[in-house]
């Protein structure tokens, strides 16, 4: 995705080709489960601590691909009985693709794509795990996953419900701080949260807004 800033975005990270790659226990986990990304720990963690979504639920999942936040809410969240709304610009990496997931591809920022996704809302939760595609250079980077996160910050403004929750990944450095200000004006609650499947000498953090105003 390109935003107005001439960012070049990529919703997640589990395509990155480095040395974090290399499988660990996670990874391995992730694998005999049936997951497509280690990611899913990380979701696991957050809703434990945080009851972020409850079976019946309307959830919109935000960076979706490959799939592993969509399926794990499918599978272990609302258990068939909720709905799901996935948007990434690469498809869901799921065969098959669970009967409560509505699947797009595109930017879930463009008019087109949010009409969408507005006609699926109000939504009792959004998830989000977008990150931008890294450059090395920390500055440039921790901009670009500030820009992302404010987006979907945007969304929770307009499509959350009263009483929803809001997890946005965010990279530390990159605002987190003035988010969190922003956050706590419009929820009873609003913290941050690493859970510990992120990789040791990742700077990712998570942004977790609780009870909408």
């Amino acid at each position: 995705m390109q935003d107005d800033k001439g960012l070049v975005l990529i919703y997640n990270d589990a395509m990155a080709t480095s040395r974090r790659d290399t499988a660990d226990s996670y990874t391995q986990r992730a694998h005999k489960e049936g997951y497509p990304a280690r990611s899913v720990y990380k979701l696991e963690e957050i809703q434990q601590a945080n009851h972020i979504i409850k079976p019946g639920d309307t959830v919109l999942d935000v960076g979706a691909a490959p799939g592993s936040w969509t399926l794990y809410t499918h599978r272990m969240l609302l258990k068939g009985n909720g709905t799901i709304i996935s948007v990434d610009l690469n498809p869901l990496n799921l065969n098959p693709v669970p009967p409560t997931v509505t699947a797009y591809v595109g930017d879930a920022f463009s008019k087109e794509i949010r009409e969408k996704l507005t006609s699926h809302g109000p939504y009792d939760a959004i998830i989000s795990d977008a990150a931008p595609m890294t450059t090395g250079n920390r500055t440039v980077d921790t901009t670009r996953s500030e820009w992302l996160a404010e987006q979907v910050l945007y969304l929770a403004k307009e499509q959350l419900k009263t009483h929803g929750n809001l997890v946005i990944k965010i990279f530390q450095g990159g605002g987190q701080q003035q988010l969190l200000v922003e956050m706590r004006k419009l929820f009873k609650k609003a913290k941050t949260l690493k859970p510990k499947a992120c990789r040791v000498d990742s700077f990712e953090t998570y942004l977790i807004g609780l009870d909408k105003n």
